[in-house]
């Protein structure tokens, strides 16, 4: 399969040197889901907010599933691929920095960032990962030791998501070197408004 150009809307801060939030939808959503969400983080930052490639049953995603909470991890690996080339080219046309992109994902979205992560270590400066479940059943220990920091929020009450493979995953993914804030919020699978505090607050802390 070649890789094709993802849909997406772009929107500058007006400072060449900002980072740029990388807006990644869950299943069912598009370019313009997280927007409205983006906004509580302030002007500072450059805004890429893309639209997955893969159609369920008529709702984007970022990648392919075989059953609830079963991943086509072959088509992961490629779709993750895919995002890292689109945008690694469209830094390029817009003009912003690929070195300060910060992912912010839910569900769906926080899974393919995941999936970066786990491939490309260095690729992002942070992440802000909601309600996301490890991308790949066998991740390999390794001394990368980038110490990126991401922001990981998972719901109590959560249908979709096991506590105890979260907590495997964290685990997972510091011994890669990631810098992990975790909170557990008491919810089910949809964002709060103490996702977002608490986001809004590790942003501002960690990338002014």
């Amino acid at each position: 399969m070649d890789f094709q150009t993802l849909k997406y809307i772009y929107k500058p801060s007006g400072n060449p040197d900002a980072y740029t939030l990388l807006l990644l939808h869950g299943t069912g959503g598009d370019e313009r889901d997280l927007i409205p969400l983006s906004q509580n983080f302030g002007d500072a930052y450059n805004i890429l907010s893309l639209r997955g490639n893969v159609s369920e049953n008529g709702m984007p995603r970022f990648f392919k599933r075989l059953g609830m909470g079963i991943f086509d991890e072959a088509d992961l690996h490629f779709r993750s691929d895919e995002m890292v080339s689109f945008i690694n080219e469209t830094a390029i046309k817009e003009g912003f920095n690929s070195k300060k992109i910060i992912a912010v994902g839910y569900s769906n979205g926080a899974n393919i960032a995941g999936a970066i992560m786990v491939k490309y270590p260095h690729f992002f400066a942070g992440a802000i990962l909601y309600r996301p479940m490890q991308p790949f059943k066998s991740i390999e220990d390794s001394n990368e030791d980038s110490n990126t920091k991401i922001f990981f929020s998972s719901g109590q009450l959560d249908p979709t998501v096991d506590i105890k493979t979260t907590l495997k995953y964290i685990d997972i993914l510091k011994r890669k070197g990631l810098n992990i804030t975790f909170h557990e919020i008491p919810a089910g699978h949809q964002l709060t408004q103490q996702d977002v505090m608490l986001s809004e607050r590790w942003l501002s802390e960690n990338f002014h």
